[in-house]
C-alpha cells in the first residue's frame, strides 16, 4: 500500500503544472483568449476521450456488484458536504446575502476531477478510473440541482440542463459499450486514438487552471479572511475527509469504490464553485479565499488522508 512519501510524489506533478501555468499567466505567455480555448478543448473533446478510453480499458468494471451504486455515493458525499457546510457557516456567523451560501457551495464540493484522476489512475489502474467517473456522475448531478439551488437560493430547474454535459455523454457511451461486451472488437486505431487524446485532458486542463487562478492573484479584495480561510480548512480538509473515509469504512460497499471516496474525500475545494458563484449571485471572492487555501494547504493533508484512510479499509 503507498505510504505517504509514494502518494505525495503522484500528487507533486499535479501542484508543478498548476504552478507552470500560473507561471504562464504572469509571463504573458498563456493569455486570457488561449485559455478559454484550451478549457473548450479539454471540456467537449480531449476529457470526453479519457473518460471513453477508460470506460473501454476496464475489463472488470460490468461484474461488479455495486457499479450503479457509485453515483448515488457521489451525490451523497456533495449532498452532505454541503449541509454540514451550511451549518458550520451559521455557527461561526456568517449570513444570507454576505457569502454563507458560496461559503457552503464552495466547502462541499471537492475537486473531484484533474486532481483524482492521475491519483486513482497510477495507485489503481482504468478499472479504478471507470469507477471514478461513475462516481463523479452523482457529483455532477449533486452540484447542479442541489447545489445550484443552495447558491442561488431558489430552484433548480436552471442547473438540470447542465447535467447533460459532454462528459456525462462520453460516460453513457463507454459504459454502454463496456456492458456490451463489444469494446475488445474495436480496432487499434480508434483505441489508439482515444489514447492519445485523452492523455492530453488533464496536463492542460490543469495549466490551464493555474492561469486562471494566477488571475485572483491581481484581485483588490484581499485573499485572507479568516473566518472563510480557516473555516474552510478545517471542514474540507478536516471533518469531511474524516466524515468520508468513516462511511467509505462502514458501508457495505466494494473495496474499489471505497478507495474512491477515500481519495475524493482528501481532495481541497474544487476550482468550480469560483465560476458558478459569478453566474448565480453567490460572493466569488470567498470561494477563491476556499480553493487557495485548501489547495495550498492539501498539498500536505492529501497524502496523510489518503494514506490513513488506506490503511482504514486494510484492517
Amino acid at each position: 500500500m503507498s505510504n505517504y512519501l509514494n502518494v505525495l510524489a503522484l500528487i507533486a506533478p499535479v501542484f508543478l503544472l498548476l504552478a507552470i501555468g500560473m507561471g504562464l499567466r504572469w509571463k504573458g505567455i498563456l493569455q486570457p483568449e488561449a485559455e478559454k480555448g484550451i478549457v473548450n478543448l479539454v471540456v467537449k473533446a480531449l476529457y470526453p476521450c479519457l473518460i471513453v478510453k477508460s470506460m473501454l480499458e476496464a475489463d472488470s468494471f460490468r461484474r461488479q456488484p455495486d457499479v450503479l451504486l457509485a453515483p448515488v455515493a457521489g451525490f451523497a458525499t456533495i449532498v452532505c458536504g454541503f449541509l454540514l457546510a451550511k451549518l458550520a457557516a451559521r455557527a461561526i456567523g456568517m449570513q444570507t446575502g454576505k457569502g454563507l451560501r458560496t461559503f457552503a457551495f464552495s466547502v462541499g464540493i471537492f475537486n473531484y476531477g484533474y486532481l483524482p484522476i492521475p491519483l486513482v489512475e497510477s495507485l489503481y489502474g482504468p478499472n479504478e478510473l471507470a469507477v471514478l467517473f461513475m462516481h463523479n456522475v452523482g457529483i455532477e448531478f449533486a452540484i447542479w440541482t442541489i447545489g445550484v439551488a443552495l447558491l442561488a437560493g431558489g430552484s433548480a430547474k436552471d442547473g438540470i440542463k447542465k447535467i447533460f454535459n459532454p462528459m456525462v455523454v462520453a460516460l453513457v457511451i463507454g459504459a454502454t459499450v463496456n456492458f456490451s461486451g463489444f469494446a475488445s472488437d474495436l480496432p487499434d486505431i480508434v483505441m489508439t486514438t482515444l489514447r492519445l487524446l485523452g492523455g492530453c485532458a488533464i496536463p492542460l486542463g490543469l495549466l490551464a487552471i493555474g492561469a486562471n487562478l494566477y488571475e485572483y492573484l491581481d484581485t483588490k479584495e484581499p485573499l485572507w479572511n479568516t473566518r472563510d480561510v480557516l473555516g474552510g480548512i478545517v471542514l474540507r480538509l478536516g471533518l469531511l475527509p474524516l466524515i468520508g473515509i468513516a462511511i467509505a469504512w462502514f458501508a457495505p460497499l466494494s473495496i474499489e469504490l471505497k478507495r474512491i471516496l477515500v481519495i475524493q474525500a482528501a481532495m481541497p475545494a474544487g476550482i468550480m464553485p469560483i465560476v458558478l458563484a459569478k453566474h448565480y449571485g453567490g460572493q466569488p471572492i470567498v470561494a477563491v479565499r476556499i480553493v487557495f487555501a485548501t489547495t495550498i494547504v492539501g498539498f500536505a493533508t492529501m497524502p496523510l488522508w489518503i494514506h490513513f484512510g488506506s490503511l482504514v479499509l486494510e484492517r
